[in-house]
């Protein structure tokens, strides 16, 4: 599988917020995306996940499911966790595995893999900022999908999560995963490729 942007433009409210943007990633690969504040990391990552409009240029993913859109064959996990405050920590799972497709891990074994099985009925509204995260995470886990879009993934992780989080990606990178990160520093991916964002003008 190989995922390619190729000239790449991205406008955002009117401005210009990168130009003639290009990058290939293979199976078994991440792509690390930094550049200062404004650059275009996370809209790159969106636009990826289909949710902003590709101004110039095209996204191609070679070898992935035809009958899926490129969108549907990825995860994104951006800056908001995306969770319903009144439902359970194991019902918020549930739905989004529902919603985005089974086929992963089984939902408590997803939350074992984060650490949060002891809390599965415990209501989202109570979990810590870090807590929120791990069951964003666990998502990737319970609806399988092959790129993992990750914007500032390990923000509010301690360090224990940190680097449990470092495991889970060395291990979807292991079985044929992408992974396209955007961050400011490291985040566990040692081998992966670099992309640099010039700052917005």
């Amino acid at each position: 599988m190989r995922l390619s942007g190729i000239n790449l433009d991205c406008i955002r409210g009117g401005r210009e917020v990168f130009t003639g943007l290009g990058f290939a990633l293979e199976s078994g690969e991440a792509l690390l995306v930094s550049g200062r504040n404004g650059a275009g990391k996370s809209s790159l990552l969106r636009m990826i996940a289909g949710l902003i409009r590709v101004a110039g240029g095209r996204l191609e993913l070679d070898g992935g499911q035809a009958e899926l859109t490129l969108a549907e064959q990825a995860h994104y996990l951006g800056h908001q966790d995306a969770l319903k405050p009144s439902l359970t920590v194991a019902e918020n799972l549930s739905f989004w595995a529902r919603y985005l497709g089974n086929g992963g891990e089984a939902p408590q074994s997803a939350l074992a893999q984060v650490e949060l099985d002891a809390l599965a009925g415990l209501p989202a509204a109570y979990l810590s900022a870090g807590q929120r995260r791990r069951l964003s995470i666990a998502r990737l886990l319970a609806a399988k999908r092959p790129i993992w879009l990750l914007d500032e993934p390990t923000s509010a992780l301690d360090r224990a999560a940190q680097d449990r989080l470092a495991e889970l990606m060395a291990a979807h990178l292991a079985g044929g995963g992408m992974i396209v990160a955007a961050a400011h520093g490291p985040i566990g991916l040692e081998r992966a490729r670099e992309l640099q964002l010039g700052a917005a003008a």
